[in-house]
């Protein structure tokens, strides 16, 4: 790896984490009705690998993965900067990867067609 910071996939906070956020921006604009753009997410970016480590663990399953070099256009590294988040509406993410996977996989295998009624 020759990043020198963790490349990741989009990795945000849980629904109970994200969905605080949200209240907590909702409150804001009751008091100041400003317009401000917030990030909300853990702040932190994460290696592919880790994150096919945690999906294994979260499913207890093995994952088939290949190592391979950059591809054309690949960033470095991206990840949500949620200081101001903290600062201006009192909201920090209070879970990190091992939850966020644990609770993507649980919803999934409730919702094997995602967000279809269709079964």
């Amino acid at each position: 790896m020759d990043y020198s910071k963790p490349a990741i996939t989009r990795a945000s906070s849980i629904r109970v984490d994200l969905a605080q956020g949200h209240v907590a921006a909702l409150k804001y604009l009751e008091k100041d009705c400003d317009s401000k753009v917030f990030n909300l997410g853990t702040g932190k970016g994460y290696y592919v690998i880790e994150m096919a480590k945690a999906f294994e663990a979260a499913c207890g399953k093995r994952m088939p993965y290949k190592i391979a070099g950059r591809r054309a256009g690949d960033i470095a590294s991206c990840y949500a900067d949620a200081s101001f988040a903290e600062k201006e509406l009192g909201w920090k993410a209070k879970l990190y990867l091992a939850k966020m996977c644990e609770d993507l996989w649980c919803w999934q295998s409730y919702n094997p067609t995602g967000f279809s009624t269709e079964n």
